[in-house]
């Protein structure tokens, strides 16, 4: 089988206040939120879905906000920072609008010869900003305060903290096709040349970290993208074969996904590109309405009731 992982097709984490995380990512970091339906799970919770103007697999970053939910701890068998894409010269703007908006944030470093800014987002979830050595040529959302000078293009990287990478590195390697590009002290980069974005993944070495807990502000799981569903079952065949235990193929309305643990303790998913974001509102309405899945559409009435306003 050919090496056809897209790289990152989404990202999903754990939020506290619906409302707040919102305003945060619309307005502060100024994403576009893409679709706005309820976890399939557990339909009295909203999963939020922010990222381009056409929600294209790579920007797509998503919620489940739990009122109330404990703070959750990096550490460990987690991804513990996500990456985005800023242009160059932007990271001056971000810096004034974090400190504009009370937003906490580290001064800019490099790693990999790229500048980045690490920021926490309101239930402290671990961002960097960097600009890339490469040109990245997607097309940012705008809005009024963040144009195109300064938006996010969409995913750099995630990080992956391990007490023991390779188990970790050979599901990247040998599952995904990804390749070792560099290393610098315990972190080890590893980049798919299926794509030119959202292509990297980082994996970072420490024996002696305390396991994470899940909670508020941690990722519960990263999505890895493929074109479509016969190159998903193909994967699951793969890893099926290497005694992972993995799900059959679910319909999430938008992507059709598989899960799996790797052997580092992470939450991966497969997901395909079809059908995409504009099965069930066009793309200039993307995110305006509450979207629910078949099996809750009888529940619409009593959700919009429930539900908090993001306004």
């Amino acid at each position: 089988m050919e090496n056809t992982i897209n790289g990152i097709h989404h990202i999903t984490a754990i939020a506290g206040n619906a409302k707040k995380n919102y305003d945060f990512y619309t307005r502060v970091l100024g994403l576009r939120l893409v679709k706005k339906t309820v976890n399939f799970d557990d339909p009295g919770t909203y999963h939020l879905y922010y990222g381009d103007g056409n929600g294209t697999p790579g920007s797509i970053l998503t919620f489940f906000p739990w009122e109330g939910i404990s703070a959750g701890r990096r550490g460990a068998r987690q991804v513990t920072e996500i990456g985005y894409s800023v242009p160059e010269g932007s990271l001056d703007f971000w810096l004034k609008r974090f400190e504009d908006n009370n937003v906490i944030y580290n001064k800019p470093a490099e790693k990999f010869g790229e500048q980045y800014l690490t920021f926490l987002d309101p239930d402290g979830l671990k961002f960097e900003l960097i600009v890339p050595k490469a040109a990245d040529n997607r097309t940012p959302w705008e809005t009024a305060e963040v144009t195109a000078a300064n938006a996010t293009k969409g995913f750099h990287s995630i990080t992956i903290t391990s007490n023991k990478i390779e188990a970790t590195a050979k599901i990247l390697t040998d599952v995904l096709g990804y390749r070792l590009l560099e290393q610098h002290v315990n972190r080890y980069r590893f980049v798919t040349d299926a794509v030119e974005n959202a292509a990297i993944v980082d994996l970072v070495e420490v024996p002696g970290e305390v396991a994470g807990h899940v909670a508020g502000g941690s990722v519960h799981h990263v999505a890895f993208r493929v074109p479509n569903e016969k190159v998903l079952m193909e994967y699951r065949e793969k890893i099926a074969k290497l005694g992972l235990h993995i799900t059959d193929k679910i319909d999430r309305n938008y992507f059709y996904s598989l899960y799996f643990r790797e052997p580092g303790g992470v939450l991966f998913e497969i997901a395909t590109d079809n059908p995409g974001f504009a099965v069930d509102e066009p793309v200039e309405l993307l995110g305006t309405g509450l979207k629910l899945p078949a099996q809750h559409e009888h529940l619409r009435g009593e959700l919009e009731k429930a539900l908090p306003s993001l306004i």
